[in-house]
């Protein structure tokens, strides 16, 4: 089963923002995920609002978590540390 990151994202130092992006779009894409949603407009029903809205979808759950614990997205991670305030969950998709 397929399964898709979901973040939401305040970005509070956009430079640094900008190179945690540009590193973690290698490392996904490294793992098979590809952007289903990248920024963009957004309506927030319920919660706190996040500016920013991320989905990306991976072959399998396995996929999408061996690529966040990856040496390349924690190295990237360091970029967003510091510079964003998000939320990031993995869910499995249904079939």
């Amino acid at each position: 089963m397929t399964a898709l990151w979901i973040a939401h994202v305040t970005v509070t130092d956009e430079a640094a923002y900008g190179e945690y992006a540009k590193r973690a779009t290698g490392a996904i894409a490294d793992h098979g995920g590809v952007f289903l949603a990248r920024g963009g407009k957004h309506e927030q029903l319920e919660g706190p609002d996040r500016p920013r809205n991320v989905v990306a979808r991976f072959p399998s759950l396995q996929a999408a978590h061996d690529c966040y614990y990856s040496d390349a997205y924690q190295e990237a991670l360091g970029f967003a540390k510091g510079a964003s305030q998000r939320e990031l969950s993995i869910v499995e998709e249904i079939a």
